[in-house]
């Protein structure tokens, strides 16, 4: 292998793990000139390996989300944190709303240390660990169940949802565009998660770094719509400037 495609392979390892990456970082972590990691970008991205940006790569464009099992372990210790910072802004006797996701999923184990939630959820994974806690009140949105992750979606579950006005809602994503556009893979999961933003006077998002940069089909809706990101890493430059002028809050749970 030449120094240019172990150059390459490099950077697509790194834009898997960072979600993205600028060129200036890769041109000073390689010790070339720019215009050289704009040829490799180049190159990666007509070989599918990469999604050119301006300014940077990202991953590359799917339209089929990855499957339940492997997104529950995928990125589960950053899941974790993540989860934990949230918890942390929720108070006691709070209501609010989860949706699908592994992360909310996540978020869900992390607040069984609080007391007195009221909780509305879309998830029967989020429903069923919860409703173990005597002093929650758990309510299940009605809808059509989806076998693969025990997702409730569909008209009735939007319905179901627009009865309520709850102090906090936390949703996950499949994407987050670099122009700040927040993107999923299921049209009715998408419906509902807009319903979910319209009735929380505080909406969290939960997403780890792998996120950035990546795309699916369907516009959930705007990172200036959202309260609050949590992740784990510092999201790349041209979302953290869409977070500053949406005046949207960053919060990054380190390791």
């Amino acid at each position: 292998m030449g120094e240019a495609e172990r150059r390459r392979s490099h950077i697509v390892e790194i834009v898997r793990r960072q979600g993205f990456a600028a060129i200036d970082q890769l041109a000073a972590t390689f010790n070339v000139t720019p215009q050289t990691i704009r040829r490799d970008i180049n190159s990666l991205a007509r070989a599918g390996r990469l999604r050119r940006f301006h300014g940077g790569a990202g991953l590359p464009s799917s339209v089929e989300n990855i499957a339940y099992a492997t997104r529950r372990v995928l990125n589960l210790e950053a899941k974790k944190r993540i989860a934990r910072l949230v918890a942390q802004h929720i108070p006691d006797n709070a209501s609010l709303i989860l949706n699908i996701g592994t992360t909310t999923e996540e978020v869900a184990k992390a607040l069984m240390d609080h007391s007195g939630l009221s909780v509305i959820t879309n998830n029967l994974n989020v429903a069923n660990m919860m409703a173990e806690k005597p002093d929650f009140q758990v309510i299940v949105a009605g809808g059509v169940v989806r076998r693969r992750d025990r997702g409730i979606v569909g008209e009735a579950t939007i319905d179901f949802v627009d009865q309520f006005r709850v102090d906090f809602a936390v949703i996950g994503i499949s994407g987050i565009d670099m122009d700040g556009t927040l993107l999923d893979f299921d049209y009715r999961e998408v419906r509902v998660a807009q319903a979910i933003i319209r009735n929380a006077r505080t909406v969290f998002l939960a997403a780890d770094h792998s996120k950035f940069g990546r795309n699916a089909m369907a516009r959930l809706g705007h990172l200036g719509e959202i309260d609050a990101l949590f992740t784990d890493a510092l999201p790349p430059e041209p979302i953290r400037l869409v977070l500053e002028a949406s005046e949207t809050a960053l919060y990054v749970a380190s390791e």
